[in-house]
């Protein structure tokens, strides 16, 4: 199993082509298909990030907190690494299954990457997430559950090689959220930068 995915050779990334690219579900056998997480989505979440975490050392300076600006640039960074490397996820196709990696440097117990052949694929079942959104799962023959990527650039092509592979009906797969969703999100952030930047200027005056 360990070289499920390394006899392919021609790597296909649709990383800039996005979901109005014509689907394409035929894999040759020696064919990957690579879907990555839209740039759109990490530039948002990564900016809605340090919008919200980087005035903190400031305002702990100038308020006299008990925590130091210095700790709480170290919390940042590695806040911000491990925000980087959650977006770095890749959803690997081929002929004989599906895979979802990260980054090797992510430590397999922060994030665990996973691969599930074609032939062991028993359902893809729905399920409310806490926000009101609807992901899926691939539900394994062995009854395990395995994340469907749903933020990835090209999801209605990986959801037409899922139903070319394994025949499961996916007409009422959607993406978790639409791009126009991160657009609005990306313009409250914009804002939220301002604003930081306000916040920053006053607690340097004060600090000083």
């Amino acid at each position: 199993m360990s070289q499920f995915f390394l006899r392919t050779k021609r790597v296909v990334s649709i990383e800039q082509i996005g979901d109005r690219a014509e689907p394409q579900t035929e894999l040759q056998d020696r064919e990957v298909r690579e879907f990555r997480i839209s740039p759109l989505i990490r530039v948002t979440l990564l900016s809605l990030y340090i919008a919200l975490t980087v005035p903190l050392p400031f305002l702990s300076k100038a308020t006299g907190a008990p925590i130091s600006p210095g700790v709480l640039w170290v919390g940042l960074a590695i806040g911000a690494v491990a925000v980087y490397g959650a977006l770095s996820e890749r959803a690997i196709a081929n002929a004989e299954g599906i895979q979802v990696t990260y980054p090797q440097w992510i430590p397999r117990g922060v994030r665990k990457g996973w691969m599930l052949p074609w032939d062991q694929v028993a359902a893809l079942k729905p399920r409310t997430t806490g926000q009101g959104g609807l992901v899926y799962y691939f539900v394994s023959k062995s009854g395990q559950g395995y994340l469907l990527p749903m933020r990835v650039v090209g999801f209605s092509e990986l959801v037409k090689i899922v139903e070319a592979k394994t025949g499961i009906d996916t007409r009422d797969v959607r993406p978790l959220a639409q791009p126009w969703m991160y657009f609005i999100l990306l313009g409250f952030t914009l804002l939220l930068l301002l604003i930081d930047a306000w916040t920053i200027a006053t607690a340097v005056t004060l600090g000083s």
